[in-house]
């Protein structure tokens, strides 16, 4: 391996299987061209969903793979698993702390243990019929307005809002279209927030941004709206709030074992208190996406931010 980590050859992985395939190709084209404006002479876009790619990635003598897929196969630790077993080093996190994040009932359960706060949630088994039993329990436990999310997606497929208890049994039922559980959180109101995170060893926040959506939440659609009809930068927080918000979304990326990168969002409610959603363990690389706005914000160009990514996955 050499100094100069621009003389690596690298594979950008992408597409893939996923909802968030096109969003994934979007991604991996522009760290494509951002690594190649960093210096980097020999990069390689890589869909893993075409034929021939086993043997690309097994024969391509690649220094190291940058991993720009989202949802699964992708930021569930699977094709982290694949890489480790090939001695390929990749960006962003690793098999156990990728499938962890991307599990949003145990990347709760890590949240709880670190002391970070979350919202109240109850899980539905996969297949799981939304009775009226069902639905008028739920609402006594957790009250409304309710979220209703599969656990294992991303970027916002198959989450609902639900303001009364007649919409509860649908919201179920099209979160768990895909066959998996269903999680059923109780609304936190305030305001929105992401965090991202940078590092290894002595991870570090980047600028808190601020989200303002105009819609009932930060669903599909508004997430790949151009980024200043949604992003404020930094949020619009008390100082000491903001630090918390820095200090808790550090203390998830450690909990959960990231590396690299990883970007917690959080609802700020009245009191004060951030509540953490979720952990994206491989943020969106587009021109509309939160990262790449934190960074810029602190002065780092996206192919700088890109080049950074490959030398954290080389250190790690």
């Amino acid at each position: 391996m050499t100094n100069d980590v621009t003389r690596c050859k690298v594979a950008v992985l992408a597409g893939g299987w996923s909802d968030e395939r096109e969003v994934s190709l979007s991604s991996a084209t522009e760290v494509q061209a951002a690594l190649r404006e960093a210096g980097f002479a020999q990069v390689d876009l890589l869909d893993i969903a075409q034929d021939g790619f086993a043997n690309a990635i097994v024969h391509g003598g690649y220094d190291v793979a940058f991993v720009a897929l989202h949802g699964a196969y992708g930021e569930d630790g699977c094709i982290q698993g694949m890489l480790e077993v090939l001695h390929i080093p990749y960006t962003f996190s690793g098999v156990l702390a990728s499938s962890m994040a991307m599990e949003k009932s145990i990347a709760k359960a890590v949240y709880r243990r670190a002391g970070i706060p979350v919202a109240p949630d109850v899980v539905l088994e996969a297949g799981v019929v939304p009775s009226d039993d069902l639905v008028h329990g739920l609402v006594e436990q957790l009250g409304l307005p309710l979220f209703v999310k599969p656990v294992s997606n991303g970027s916002s497929y198959g989450v609902s809002r639900v303001t009364e208890e007649c919409d509860l049994a649908a919201a179920i039922e099209r979160a768990g279209s895909g066959g998996g559980r269903v999680l059923v959180e109780a609304a936190v109101e305030g305001i929105e927030i992401t965090v991202p995170v940078l590092g290894n060893a002595h991870p570090r926040a980047l600028t808190a941004i601020e989200v303002v959506t105009g819609a009932e939440f930060y669903d599909e659609r508004v997430k790949y709206e151009p980024s200043e009809l949604h992003h404020v930068l930094p949020a619009r927080l008390s100082p000491e709030v903001y630090a918390r918000a820095q200090e808790l979304a550090v203390q998830a990326h450690v909990a959960l074992g990231c590396r690299g990168c990883s970007r917690s969002d959080f609802m700020v409610g009245e009191d004060g208190t951030p509540i953490i959603l979720e952990t994206n363990t491989i943020p969106g690389m587009t021109s509309a996406s939160l990262l790449p706005d934190s960074a810029r914000h602190e002065g780092i160009a996206f192919p700088d931010l890109c080049r950074r990514f490959v030398e954290l996955a080389l250190e790690a």
